[in-house]
C-alpha cells in the first residue's frame, strides 16, 4: 500500500517539477534575452541544414553543383547575423531616430526596382536588385522599416483620447503607397504581410474595434480581388475550393506537398532522404520546405517547427507586456505578430488549410533577403528583451553577465519618459466621470449627459486601449521600480486633490503645451 502511494506521488510530482522548472527559468531577469538568442541561432542553423537538403537536387540539375543555393543562403545568413548583432547593440533612441530615414530609403528602393535597367526582371516580376552577384529584394527590407517607423509614430501619439485621424495619418497613406509599389512588381504575398504589419500596429495602438473590423474587411476584399485578377492566382484559389480539379495543373504543388507529408509518417524517412525534392515538388527549398521537413523528419519534426514558432510568439508578446517603453511595446508586438503570422500561413497552405500564397517560412525557407530581414527583426526583439525593467536592473546592479561580456554589449539605459510624455500620462490618469466613460464605451450619449448651454464640454473618452492595456498590464508590474519617482509624484498630486480641481480649460492648455514640447523634442 505504501509503495503504491509513493508511486502515485512520484507520478504527480513530475508535472509539478516541470512547471516549477519552467517558471524558474522564465523568472530570471534575462530569460527572454537568452531564449531569443537561442531561438535565432537554432532556427538559422536548422534552416541552413534543411535548405541544403531540399535544394541539393535542383541545384545540381540547374547549376551543376549541389551546394549552389546553399552557398547563397549561407552568405545571407552570415550577413543576417551581422545585422542581428548591430540591431542588438544599437541604443533605442538611435533606432527611433533612424525610423524616418529607413522608411524613406526603402520606399525609394521600391520605386527604383520598377525602373527597367535598374530592377531585375525574372519570371515576369521585377522585384530584385543584383548587387555583387547577390539578389536583394527591397520589398523585404521595407517590412523592418515599417515595423520600426510605425511603432515610433504611434508611440509618439499615444494617449487614450487620440483622434482617429492621428492614428491613421500618415501611417495608412504611407502603407497604401508601399502596397501599391509592391503590387506593381507584382507580389501579392508581400502585400499581405504589409497589411499584417499595419493591422498589428493599429490593433496594439488601440484602434476602435469597429474601425479595425472595417480595416480587416477592406483588406480581405482587396486581397480577394487581387487574387482573382491574375490567372495563376485565380486558379490556385479555385483549386483550393474545389472549383478546379486539375492534379497536373493548379493543384499540382499542393497535392505533391500532401504526398510528401504522408510519406514522412511519424518519424520521417531520414534527413536528406526526401523523394519529393527530386523535381516532384516545385520550390521544395522555398515556399514548400515545410513539406520536406515533414517528409524527412516526420510528424515529430513538423511539430517541433510549430512549437518553436509558438514559443517565439510567447516570448515576443511577453517582452512587449513587460516593457515600459511604448515604442518597444508596439515594435516587439508587431514584429512577433508578423513572424508568427508568416510561419503559420506558410504551414497552413502546405498542409492544405489555406490557399497557396507564396509566403515563406521565416529562417527555414531559402530566401536571402528574407533571412536577412528576419534576423534583423530578431535582433530588435533581443534588444528589447535587454530593456525589460528587471533585465535593466540586473545588468545595472551586477554588471554584464557572461553572454553580454562575450558579445561586448553595452549596459541598457532605463526608460525615462520625456517631459511631454509625463505630462500626457498625468492628463490620461485623471479621474473621469463614470457616466461619461460608460457613454464613451457604448458609442452614444444620453440626452441628460449633454452639456448645457454655456457649460464646457465633457472630456472626450475613447474606447481604444483594450489591446494596448493588454500589453501594459505586465509592464505596470514589471516597471514599477523604474518609474517609482513618477508614480509617487502622480499619486501625491491625486491625493492632494490637485487633479480634481483643474478645469477643462487648463487641461486644454496643458495638452497644447505638451504638443508644442513634443514637436520641439522631435525637431
Amino acid at each position: 500500500m505504501t509503495a503504491g502511494v509513493t508511486g502515485r506521488d512520484e507520478q504527480t510530482s513530475w508535472p509539478a517539477a516541470i512547471i516549477g522548472a519552467v517558471r524558474n527559468i522564465l523568472g530570471r531577469p534575462l530569460a527572454s534575452f537568452h531564449l531569443v538568442l537561442a531561438m535565432a541561432f537554432f532556427l538559422t542553423a536548422f534552416g541552413l541544414v534543411m535548405v541544403l537538403s531540399a535544394s541539393s537536387v535542383e541545384g545540381y540539375s540547374k547549376e551543376g553543383s549541389a551546394y549552389g543555393l546553399f552557398t547563397t543562403q549561407m552568405t545571407f545568413a552570415v550577413l543576417g547575423l551581422v545585422v542581428f548583432y548591430i540591431m542588438l547593440r544599437l541604443p533605442i533612441r538611435l533606432i527611433r531616430r533612424a525610423a524616418a530615414p529607413m522608411i524613406v530609403i526603402t520606399t525609394v528602393l521600391l520605386a527604383l526596382v520598377l525602373v527597367p535597367g535598374i530592377g531585375t526582371l525574372s519570371q515576369g516580376a521585377r522585384r530584385w536588385f543584383v548587387i555583387g552577384g547577390l539578389s536583394v529584394q527591397p520589398s523585404e527590407l521595407v517590412k523592418v522599416a515599417l515595423c520600426v517607423w510605425g511603432a515610433h509614430l504611434l508611440a509618439s501619439r499615444r494617449r487614450d483620447n487620440a483622434s482617429l485621424r492621428e492614428l491613421l495619418i500618415p501611417l495608412l497613406p504611407v502603407a497604401a503607397l508601399i502596397c501599391l509599389l509592391i503590387i506593381l512588381e507584382p507580389n501579392l504575398s508581400t502585400t499581405i504581410t504589409v497589411a499584417i504589419i499595419v493591422g498589428a500596429l493599429l490593433w496594439f495602438a488601440g484602434l476602435p474595434l469597429r474601425v479595425f473590423a472595417g480595416f480587416v474587411v477592406t483588406g480581405v476584399a482587396v486581397a480577394v480581388v487581387l487574387a482573382l485578377a491574375e490567372g495563376y492566382r485565380s486558379e490556385r484559389v479555385r483549386s483550393f475550393f474545389g472549383a478546379i480539379n486539375d492534379p497536373q495543373g493548379a493543384g499540382y504543388q499542393a497535392r505533391q506537398a500532401t504526398y510528401a507529408l504522408a510519406n514522412g509518417g511519424i518519424f520521417g524517412v531520414g534527413l536528406g532522404q526526401s523523394r519529393a525534392k527530386w523535381n516532384y515538388l516545385p520550390n521544395a527549398h522555398n515556399d514548400f520546405i515545410f513539406a520536406i521537413i515533414g517528409e524527412e523528419l516526420g510528424l515529430i519534426g513538423g511539430l517541433l517547427v510549430v512549437g518553436l514558432f509558438a514559443l517565439l510568439a510567447f516570448l515576443g508578446l511577453r517582452i512587449a507586456a513587460r516593457s515600459v517603453d511604448p515604442f518597444i511595446k508596439l515594435m516587439t508586438a508587431t514584429i512577433t505578430v508578423l513572424i508568427t503570422a508568416q510561419a503559420f500561413i506558410n504551414i497552413g497552405y502546405v498542409v492544405g488549410l489555406l490557399p497557396v500564397t507564396g509566403i515563406q517560412l521565416p529562417l527555414l525557407s531559402a530566401g536571402g533577403t528574407s533571412t536577412l530581414t528576419i534576423l534583423a527583426m530578431l535582433g530588435l526583439l533581443a534588444n528589447a528583451a535587454r530593456h525589460e525593467p528587471d533585465a535593466v536592473a540586473a545588468l545595472t546592479a551586477s554588471g554584464p553577465v557572461r553572454v553580454s561580456r562575450l558579445l561586448r554589449l553595452p549596459t541598457p539605459v532605463p526608460y525615462h519618459p520625456s517631459r511631454a510624455d509625463r505630462l500626457r500620462d498625468r492628463l490620461d490618469q485623471r479621474p473621469r466621470d463614470r457616466r461619461g466613460v460608460e457613454a464613451g464605451r457604448s458609442g452614444w450619449r444620453r440626452p441628460r449627459d449633454k452639456p448645457e448651454r454655456g457649460q464646457a464640454p465633457r472630456p472626450r473618452v475613447s474606447s481604444r486601449g483594450s489591446s494596448y492595456d493588454l500589453l501594459t498590464s505586465g509592464a505596470r508590474r514589471g516597471g514599477a521600480s523604474s518609474r517609482r519617482g513618477d508614480v509617487s509624484d502622480t499619486i501625491g498630486r491625486r491625493r492632494a486633490g490637485v487633479d480634481a480641481t483643474v478645469d477643462n480649460r487648463s487641461r486644454r492648455a496643458d495638452a497644447r503645451r505638451a504638443t508644442q514640447q513634443e514637436r520641439w523634442w522631435r525637431s
